[in-house]
């Protein structure tokens, strides 16, 4: 196969490529990124060889898109602008690059012939739902635009494959957290472990009683993986993934961050006018396909804690550069 991962520099961008590569089954990746967030620096562990193309675009730019497409066999579509809440305050920007960028891709998937699409999606879709079983039948209720051109973007896919364009599915992905070359620190678990390890305190919007199910992005990477390489197991148009046992109250994951890195951390409350989206979701179908996370939060914790120990350790204390220096304050739901 011939892939093409769109967003390749990503924070899950940059876990999923040298996965990719080690699959006999694929032998040529390529990566479409504008680097407007991403770097290059993040495909440290890809595999620089011929089997690896580069291509700096918009996904907004057609004709990058369509020419980045050929001869391609299968495409993973991560490309978008995230931060949930923070989409609030870039509407335009959110809808031009998440859903009219997708509307190219897949555009461009049917042009060239493309046999499968599997398109990144969010569990933020679901909003605040009082039902703590949310599964693929319920309906999305998205509450920011982030979560709203994630859903347009599901309904246009099933369009294309509704026509026979090609085979594709959906991920609504729980929560990432853990480390990858393209951390990300706007994201909760990532978040607090920043502050802990800074001694400061994890300091929680609103009551902290919001549920989000989270997931590795180790685990997230593999999924793109299987759906991509496995599309008649990954069959439906549409799947929550994640696992059940990791639905958690936002408090619940600074408990798990003070039990880990110290007692004598200090959680505060911040009062919050708009709690955001709550949801505690199923996932019983994504089960269904054999896949199974294998990272826990509080596995998650540890993990980046010794990374960042040991970094301290050695000299290459990336803890002293700037990206480590200033982690958006507040987090992403997305």
């Amino acid at each position: 196969m011939h892939v093409l991962v769109t967003g390749g520099c990503g924070y899950i961008g940059s876990t999923l490529i040298p996965r990719l590569q080690a699959d006999e089954r694929i032998h040529r990746v390529t990566v479409l990124d504008s680097l407007a967030t991403g770097s290059p620096a993040n495909l440290i562990d890809a595999c620089f060889a011929e089997t690896l193309t580069f291509v700096r675009g918009d996904v907004r730019d057609y004709g990058t898109v369509e020419n980045a497409m050929r001869e391609v066999d299968g495409v993973i579509h991560l490309a978008a602008i995230t931060g949930a809440a923070s989409t609030h305050d870039r509407e335009d920007e959110t809808f031009a690059v998440n859903l009219e960028g997708t509307r190219n891709v897949l555009n461009a998937a049917q042009k060239n012939d493309v046999d499968r699409v599997v398109f990144a999606s969010s569990c933020n879709n679901y909003g605040r739902a009082t039902s703590t079983d949310i599964d693929e039948r319920t309906s999305p209720d998205p509450l920011n635009p982030y979560a709203r051109t994630k859903h347009e973007g599901e309904q246009l896919l099933r369009e294309y494959i509704d026509e026979g364009a090609f085979s594709g599915t959906a991920l609504r992905m729980s929560t990432n957290y853990g480390y990858s070359p393209g951390i990300r620190f706007n994201l909760v678990v990532n978040h607090f472990v920043f502050r802990a390890l800074t001694n400061r305190p994890l300091t929680v919007y609103g009551d902290g009683t919001n549920w989000r199910p989270f997931i590795h992005v180790q685990d997230a990477a593999r999924a793109y993986h299987q759906a991509l390489c496995a599309p008649d197991r990954w069959a439906d148009a549409v799947y929550n993934v994640g696992s059940n046992d990791e639905n958690y109250r936002v408090e619940t994951i600074a408990e798990i961050v003070r039990d880990e890195l110290g007692a004598g951390l200090e959680v505060t409350y911040l009062e919050d006018e708009n709690p955001g989206p709550s949801y505690h979701v199923n996932f019983d179908r994504v089960a269904q396909t054999d896949f199974e996370p294998q990272w826990t939060v509080r596995d998650g914790v540890r993990d980046l804690a010794r990374r960042f120990r040991s970094q301290q350790h050695t000299g290459d204390n990336q803890m002293e550069s700037p990206i480590y220096q200033t982690p958006q304050e507040g987090f992403s739901n997305d």
